[in-house]
């Protein structure tokens, strides 16, 4: 029962001290109440381990739920984000009957009419799924992923304790309403729903094997679809060195420094170019073919950049590079991640101050995602909005770095993303780019252009009976003067989206 489940949860919140972490309102209730554990503090650990060991105490999704938030440094103080990346979302498998249940009622056949090898010891195990070896009856060796029975059910009950406890912290706790604790719950509702549900990551993976099809650089599996179901997802078996088991990458003679040097490019060429990345890039989904590329595992969770992202992105990547403080200021307002009417010049101070102190470093020694941290930081006292997307893309970016800079310590992440941020910043702002948005919205165009002068006389003719609502008789001369010159004003338009149009088809 649910009752029984808050109880515990108390239990572990009091044992483990973690209303320190809390400065509740004053004259609060639960102050008074609490007031008298002060006596007892413990002495042991620190406020960040006794965190870690309350989260592990309390089961799979509020550890995974630890692990997200340690992605989220611009919320968490520096020693509990740290101590928190030390969870492990590890448990025990759960037995192969159940397993074979699952398969079979998915697939509604025995397991041995689907697989002609079935390996009924997991090769990994987590709170959401586990995973299998198999092969198919056509020789194809596989790997099969298998939700945990009743596992949708267990994060539901979890994630509305989890509502519920960020509504209460959002009331007693000072900060509460400026971390906004709910929307952090319902962030990591959103990335745990796509979890649940295998046919979607078995689209996610498609997605990225797609956007990396020539393998030049990145291998992902194959999916196997008419083997794929919500709570089932069978794909290409893969054969790798585990990205952090560097001395077995050296004995097969794996150039290190260009290893990390093509994990930077895969990861910009994966936001730039496609907008569609890996947002969970922890070693335990990264492997190293002995070819020398990488191979991507796990698609549970992906990132997603508009182009109206992409492009503000980049400018904000390109103006550090040259420590242009103001420019990074501008991008911020006009892209509307900060209001409108900030001020450039507080705000432009604002950043300087915090990147000034860090150029300082020799390059290689800058963590480019702890100052996208610290730019989020300061940016939060200027209003900036959270923006999901973002934060997904500095935990990832943090990944990237850390993972590249085990291969290789020498790893300069500026020198080796400069030159792809500049071209493509070219590609997108010079006149080829122009063009190919011409060639892509003509037809488009053409849909729309038989219906422009009745929709804009439509308008116009709109507009003008509201104004002479409001005006009345006496205003009646001065609207027929005015829907003259709106006619005029229709026909240059007219005539000016025609040229448009001649030119692009011209260069088509």
């Amino acid at each position: 029962m649910i009752i029984f489940r808050i109880i515990f949860i108390i239990f572990i919140v009091l044992k483990f001290r973690l209303d320190e972490f809390f400065k509740l309102r004053k004259n609060s209730f639960l102050n008074i109440v609490i007031f008298p554990l002060n006596f007892f503090k413990p002495k042991k650990n620190n406020r960040a381990i006794r965190l870690r060991l309350a989260l592990e105490s309390l089961g799979p999704i509020f550890i995974k739920f630890g692990q997200m938030l340690s992605t989220r440094k611009d919320l968490l103080p520096s020693d509990i984000a740290i101590e928190l990346s030390k969870l492990q979302d590890k448990v025990p498998p759960f037995e192969f009957k159940k397993v074979k249940q699952t398969i079979e009622n998915s697939y509604s056949k025995k397991i041995s009419s689907v697989f002609k090898e079935f390996n009924e010891k997991p090769i990994a195990s987590a709170s959401v799924a586990q995973v299998h070896f198999a092969k198919l009856h056509n020789g194809e060796k596989v790997a099969v992923k298998i939700l945990r029975p009743n596992i949708e059910n267990e994060v539901k009950k979890d994630i509305k304790l989890l509502h519920l406890i960020a509504k209460i912290l959002h009331k007693i706790w000072s900060d509460g309403k400026r971390l906004k604790p709910d929307e952090v719950v319902s962030e990591f509702e959103r990335h745990t729903q796509s979890e649940l549900n295998l046919l979607l990551e078995a689209g996610h993976c498609s997605h990225l094997g797609e956007n990396f099809k020539d393998k030049k650089l990145l291998i992902v599996p194959n999916i196997f679809w008419d083997y794929c179901h919500e709570k089932v997802m069978v794909m290409e078996r893969m054969d790798g060195i585990p990205i952090s088991n560097i001395d077995v990458i050296k004995k097969n003679k794996i150039n290190l420094p260009k290893l990390a040097k093509n994990g930077v490019e895969i990861f910009f060429t994966q936001v730039f170019r496609d907008g569609f990345f890996h947002a969970d890039m922890h070693p335990g989904n990264i492997q190293v073919a002995k070819s020398g590329k990488y191979i991507a595992m796990d698609f549970g969770i992906m990132g997603t950049l508009n182009e109206q992202d992409k492009l503000y992105l980049a400018k904000n990547f390109a103006a550090f590079f040259k420590r242009d403080y103001r420019e990074v200021a501008r991008v911020h307002i006009e892209s509307g991640w900060v209001p409108a009417e900030t001020s450039i010049d507080e705000f432009e101070n604002a950043i300087r101050s915090v990147c000034e102190p860090i150029f300082n470093k020799p390059l290689k020694d800058i963590s480019f995602g702890k100052l996208l941290i610290r730019l989020f930081q300061t940016s939060k006292k200027f209003n900036m909005e959270i923006q999901p997307q973002l934060t997904m893309l500095q935990k990832t970016l943090l990944n990237v770095e850390g993972l590249g800079r085990e291969l290789d310590p020498n790893l300069d992440l500026w020198v080796t993303a400069r030159p792809f941020l500049e071209n493509w910043l070219k590609e997108q702002l010079g006149p080829k780019s122009i063009i190919n948005k011409i060639k892509k919205e003509f037809p488009n165009w053409m849909d729309v252009a038989p219906q422009l002068p009745t929709l804009l006389h439509s308008y116009l003719n709109n507009h003008n009976k509201n104004s002479y609502t409001i005006l009345k008789n006496d205003m009646q001369k001065s609207v027929i003067e005015m829907k003259l010159k709106q006619d005029r004003i229709l026909i240059v338009i007219v005539l000016i989206f025609i040229a448009i149009t001649l030119i692009a088809f011209s260069l088509i």
